[in-house]
């Protein structure tokens, strides 16, 4: 333990939550579970709230049968959370374009929840099928913000941009045959969509999607004190 009682492997940022309205994230990939379970306990102790992302099944029965409270764990996101989450305001979008990309959409819709959104998701809407996202326009412009999820040619945010009038945040998966090159293609056909005012990011982070769509849809819709 170090003089602050955090163990020696972990240096955390237990201010975040005063200073960017939410508690650190814990990074799951990479550490064993008895590091993530002593990054949880903590940042839980301070803030009453934590989660992890990138958590596979294996660290998540370790940390269920380990944290109090158990914590709640989506296995498709690689998600895992203790504590309530704050109360959500104003609408975030998800739209993935096939059922391959849904870890990705999970990851994205179960952290904008976490960090207190609501979250109207819309699965399986590639532009092999156009009329399946036509359908859903309606739906999408009551969104503050959408996030759209798309691997093979990564098409799809440049048809929602299209369609609709808010801010997008596109996620290129690594969904995709050979010439994709694990979500490269995607990628760069997003960074040069003709449909202006879409931000990109790397490839199957839909915790940073997440993220950006969350600060945008609490611009738009401030936690006002009553």
């Amino acid at each position: 333990m170090d003089h602050d009682g955090h163990r020696a492997h972990s240096t955390l940022d237990l201010d975040r939550h005063a200073r960017m309205g939410h508690p650190e994230v814990v990074y799951g990939e990479g550490k064993s579970a008895a590091h993530i379970c002593d990054a949880l306990t903590a940042i839980h102790g301070h803030s009453g709230f934590a989660f992890a992302t990138r958590v596979d099944g294996e660290k998540a029965a370790f940390l269920q049968s380990s944290l109090t409270p158990a914590p709640e764990y989506n296995p498709v996101a690689r998600v895992l959370h203790l504590g309530a989450p704050p109360a959500p305001r104003g609408l975030i979008g998800v739209v993935s374009a096939g059922t391959s990309d849904e870890f990705v959409a999970a990851e994205v819709a179960i952290v904008a929840r976490l960090l207190g959104n609501e979250v109207l998701k819309i699965v399986d809407v590639g532009v092999a099928g156009l009329h399946r996202v036509l359908g859903r326009t309606d739906e999408l412009r009551a969104c503050s913000v959408i996030v759209v999820v798309a691997g093979m040619d990564g098409a799809l945010p440049s048809v929602v941009g299209g369609l609709v009038g808010l801010p997008i945040v596109a996620v290129p998966t690594s969904v995709g045959y050979g010439t994709g090159l694990g979500g490269i293609a995607a990628l760069l056909a997003m960074l040069n969509s003709c449909a202006p005012g879409i931000a990109v990011v790397n490839i199957d982070n839909g915790f940073g999607a997440a993220y950006a769509a969350s600060r945008i849809n609490h611009t738009v819709h401030p936690n006002v004190p009553r």
